[in-house]
């Protein structure tokens, strides 16, 4: 079986990790058929950097910024390969990525998603984090993915085909667009993992969108993905996982609306109602004092999960 690989790597004022990300692709040991680096809009050097490779591999698109969502979902309409891997502008993979991506979609066949296991990078720390044991197809995506990392954009390989049929990542949504696209893709598709930690996962980028904080103009909601016929699903009980975490980011830089209408609609969850109750907590505070109280609470439990707590 002659497995392919376009890479495509979304690239916005990442000047100073871009080129580790490059190299890494460019040291694999099963190199891909083409690296398509897609600029949204860059205001710094990202995009001189990337020129300044001399391989065949890469190839250059600018755009007018977009968002990250439109950047992968331009490279994927580019790409030429049967599989698309995504790599952030700031994480990197380990040599033996594309090699075992490979492997597991010969060996699993007919998957919706080939994903690896992460390692978190913050400062000059490394960390792993919780992911399944076994290798192979997931039983269970949303029961699973409750309580451990499966997907990451970085970490995951798309067949070309799912990803048009799926319509690509959600654009215009900011926060939580990974997320939202994962859910649709494993509510119609078989997920494959292996637990080998092959990709570093960056904390500590010298830009993170996610903390540049601007209204989403979008017309995608997890509120969308809502089944009631499945009330006490592990999928439902995902989503609101996923949507609170989302509206707790957006409520503490200050959009309460956009809170008050998340803690309404995902009032259903039993599992996740601890961050249920906090998101109530924080929409009622004022907002001058929420971004000191969220930034606490995160590093308290970002403190604890390193400690295995």
């Amino acid at each position: 079986m002659n497995v392919e690989f376009s890479v495509v790597v979304p690239l916005y004022n990442k000047e100073r990790e871009v080129g580790a990300a490059l190299d890494s692709v460019l040291g694999q040991r099963r190199l891909p058929r083409e690296i398509i680096v897609v600029d949204d809009g860059s205001t710094d050097g990202g995009a001189a950097v990337v020129g300044g490779y001399t391989s065949p591999l890469i190839r250059l698109v600018t755009q007018k910024n977009a968002g990250v969502s439109a950047a992968r979902n331009r490279g994927a309409v580019l790409a030429r390969s049967e599989y698309i891997a995504f790599l952030d502008a700031d994480d990197r993979w380990q040599p033996g990525y594309l090699e075992k991506m490979a492997f597991l979609i010969e060996q699993y066949p007919d998957c919706g998603a080939y994903a690896a296991a992460f390692d978190i990078v913050s400062g000059d720390r490394i960390y792993s984090n919780v992911h399944p044991a076994q290798e192979g197809i997931v039983p269970d995506f949303f029961r699973e993915a409750m309580r451990s990392y499966i997907c990451q954009p970085s970490a995951t390989v798309v067949p070309r085909g799912v990803f048009q049929e799926l319509g690509g990542f959600p654009e215009g949504m900011k926060i939580g667009e990974d997320l939202y696209f994962w859910i649709r893709l494993a509510s119609r598709y078989r997920i494959c993992f292996t637990p080998e930690n092959l990709v570093l996962y960056s904390r500590t980028a010298s830009n993170r969108s996610a903390g540049i904080y601007t209204p989403e103009r979008t017309v995608y909601s997890f509120e969308d993905l809502y089944c009631p016929q499945e009330e006490n699903s592990f999928r439902n009980e995902y989503i609101a996982r996923c949507a609170i975490g989302k509206a707790l980011t957006l409520s503490a830089k200050g959009d309460t609306a956009f809170g008050l209408r998340t803690e309404r609609f995902f009032a259903y969850t039993r599992m996740y109602r601890r961050g249920w109750w906090k998101l109530r907590l924080l929409n009622r505070i004022p907002p001058r004092l929420r971004p000191v109280l969220h930034v606490f609470y995160n590093r308290m439990a970002w403190a604890l999960a390193r400690k295995g707590f």
